[in-house]
């Protein structure tokens, strides 16, 4: 029987490659029309796409752990392979997962945004960030993958919670440099001058972020879509509003927008977000750990890492619900402390509809969406709940 599922996933993991690349293929030869641009159509689509990619990552990555490769990497003498052998296995085993993903990420993500007018970016400069991105992927993964690794060999009852211990640096971490060092690398962030900036650190001063740098990123190079978000950690606060956002929306729409996310720097929402991923970081260790450990490959080889991941991602499409649920709340307290800070529920409201149609959201999506996906309310709540604020 395990045979039987690890061959229909392999099989099916090739059908749907083979399928998306020549989708690819016939693309770069000659693009795909455009679509109207319906939220609804969009929607639905984009939902599609979301269930069938969690369905074939969870397929590539048992088939690649159980399956024929992965069965013949395994060591057989009990012991994980020498370092140099694990860790090209990590560079080749990333490397291949990007190449095989690109033509599924591209007719995916690129064509279908770029069908729906919700970006302008071509085939070469998208080709250009997915190589950034992997060269992203492959010098910060192998050595946390190597990490994990040796953490396993040195410690093999209680790495679970030697891992989870470490987590809250690395994600203190990763909040600095991510917004720092590695977002530049895929665009131009310029300092935001003029009346505008005035007004928002006059918003920031308020409560105490007058000293963030204000910024102004050119998000238009891969989206239509409107967005802004501050970070903000060991003095490295941001205030960074998207080109889409300044050139289509007014001054009280764009405060209202930066007022929400600076509700989240206020509330601390990113150490809020560090202690929940650290907790449930560690619960999925755990998990993964229990059940990787039936196998009798040793836990430390890569074939033993990729046993772990894949039951590590399991559960953590079982504990996704509970985190997208405390990220709704958490959204709904920023656009509370955003009435609060502007006094302007309406510029909220318009601010909302101009998201709404400029990103093609849904007001309401279906149910089971928002309760197992969602990190945010539906706009359609999001905006009954501004409609009932008082104004002014």
């Amino acid at each position: 029987m395990r045979s039987f599922f690890i061959g229909l996933a392999g099989g099916l993991g090739l059908g749907y490659l083979a399928l998306r690349a020549a989708q690819a293929v016939r693309d770069l030869r000659d693009p795909f029309p455009p679509r109207p641009q319906d939220p609804k159509a969009y929607g639905r689509l984009h939902r599609r796409l979301m269930l069938v990619g969690i369905a074939r990552s969870l397929a590539d990555l048992g088939f690649a752990a159980y399956g024929p490769l992965g069965t013949a990497a395994a060591p057989r003498d009990g012991a994980a392979e020498p370092r140099p052998y694990r860790i090209a296995l990590f560079a080749g085993g990333l490397c291949a997962s990007a190449l095989l993903d690109l033509p599924i990420a591209y007719v995916e993500g690129h064509v279908t945004e770029r069908r729906y007018g919700l970006t302008k970016q071509s085939a070469r400069s998208w080709a250009i960030d997915q190589a950034k991105a992997l060269g992203v992927s492959l010098a910060l993964g192998v050595p946390l993958l190597e990490l994990l690794a040796t953490t396993i060999e040195r410690v093999p009852r209680l790495w679970p919670l030697v891992v989870t211990a470490g987590m809250f640096p690395l994600l203190v971490f990763a909040n600095v440099i991510v917004p720092n060092l590695i977002m530049p690398l895929f665009n131009r962030f310029e300092p935001l001058e003029g009346p505008l900036a005035e007004r928002l650190r006059a918003l920031a001063a308020r409560f105490g972020a007058g000293d963030a740098t204000i910024l102004r990123v050119d998000m238009s190079r891969q989206t239509e879509k409107a967005n802004a978000y501050v970070t903000g950690l060991f003095g490295s606060k941001r205030i960074v509003v998207a080109d889409t956002l300044l050139d289509h929306f007014t001054e009280p729409e764009i405060e209202f927008v930066v007022a929400h996310e600076l509700g989240h720097y206020v509330s601390s929402d990113v150490w809020r977000y560090v202690g929940v991923g650290t907790a449930s970081a560690g619960a999925i260790f755990v998990g993964a750990s229990v059940i990787a450990g039936r196998s009798n490959v040793p836990p430390a080889s890569a074939t033993g890492l990729g046993r772990l991941m894949f039951a590590a991602s399991v559960l953590g499409v079982v504990v996704g619900p509970v985190l997208a649920a405390y990220s709704r709340s958490r959204e709904s307290a920023a656009d509370r402390f955003a009435i609060a800070a502007t006094k302007n529920a309406q510029s909220g409201i318009d601010a909302f509809v101009r998201l709404r149609d400029r990103n093609l959201a849904e007001e309401e999506p279906p149910r089971w969406m928002e309760v197992l996906f969602s990190t945010h309310p539906s706009l359609r709540s999001r905006i009954a709940a501004l409609e009932r604020a008082p104004s002014g």
